[in-house]
């Protein structure tokens, strides 16, 4: 019975992340569609388009990376200051 809760919490993170990551993902798209979607007179994607959202989702991804990088950069900087006061 015991690997039971832990499987529900398991399950749970799993769940939680891919849920964040749908909302990441449905967000990104409304903006990108938004932002590069100009012409509804045609069923066919236009090159302009196109290449607009290209531009955007990898403009996105870019940037997401970066802000994580940082994140962790400011993570370890902050685990390293903790330790040396704690040391002092």
């Amino acid at each position: 019975m015991s690997g039971t809760p832990q499987m529900d919490d398991q399950t749970a993170a799993t769940m939680n992340q891919f849920k964040e990551f749908l909302l990441s993902y449905n967000k990104v798209s409304e903006a990108c569609f938004t932002d590069c979607a100009h012409d509804f007179t045609s069923r066919k994607v236009l090159e302009s388009e196109s290449s607009c959202a290209l531009n955007c989702m990898e403009k996105y991804l870019k940037v997401t990376q970066r802000i994580s990088q940082r994140f962790q950069e400011f993570q370890m900087q902050s685990s390293d200051n903790s330790i040396i006061q704690k040391i002092q």
